[in-house]
This record gives C-alpha cells, sequence and structure tokens, in this order.
C-alpha cells in the first residue's frame, strides 16, 4: 500500500468535502437499486428442493421455521477444498447474534453449501 501525500488542512479539507458529495452521490443511487430490488416481481418456487440437514433430509419449505421470510446463504465450499470461503467463514462466526433478531421480524435463516454435511 502507498502512503498518501502530506496536505494542509485547507487542502485535506477541499478534498473530504467533493468526496462526501461524491458519498452522498452513492448512497442516493444505492437506495435506488435498493428500491428497485424490492419491488422485482416474485418467482414461484416450483421445484421441490430437499437439503440434508442435521436432522435429516427438509424440504425448503420447512427452512422456513413458521416464519413468512427466508435468508439463504450459500457457504462456498467446494468438494476439493480443505476449508471454507474465508468470507464466509468469517460470517458464520457471526449468525448467533443476528438470527434472534431476524426471527424478531418474522425471518427464518439457512445456510447451504454444496459440501458434503460432515464437512
Amino acid at each position: 500500500m502507498t502512503t498518501p501525500p502530506k496536505v494542509s488542512r485547507e487542502e485535506w479539507l477541499k478534498v473530504r468535502i467533493e468526496l462526501l458529495r461524491k458519498e452522498k452521490e452513492h448512497s442516493k443511487v444505492r437506495d435506488e437499486l435498493t428500491r428497485a430490488r424490492q419491488e422485482m416481481p416474485w418467482v414461484k418456487v416450483e421445484k421441490d428442493y430437499v437439503f440434508e440437514g442435521p436432522s435429516g433430509k427438509a424440504h425448503l419449505r420447512n427452512l422456513f421455521e413458521g416464519k413468512s421470510q427466508l435468508i439463504v446463504y450459500h457457504f462456498m465450499f467446494e468438494n476439493d477444498w480443505e476449508e471454507g470461503c474465508k468470507a464466509c467463514s468469517f460470517l458464520a462466526d457471526h449468525y448467533e447474534p443476528a438470527i434472534v433478531h431476524l426471527a424478531n421480524r418474522d425471518v427464518a435463516m439457512a445456510t447451504i453449501s454444496k459440501a458434503p454435511l460432515e464437512t
């Protein structure tokens, strides 16, 4: 990593104000994209997905655990890998505190992977 140049407070403030303008512009565009994503039509799931879990086989509909919404997280772990994706592993280490908040908002969460269950 290269070290940025050192400048006066006034020069830094000019650069910071311009960056802040761009950040706000980016936030507005991101908010528009979020709204557009939320307004997308839904696709009816016709396939009967079946997963292998700690309690045996589970159909997609069972993963909802009585909630109206389901977040499915794909944990990347290929069969020939010795360990899972670093980012997925980091996120998985932080599920516990989030799940209670999701449940309070009528949301269930399931993690799926192509890897064998024992992996």
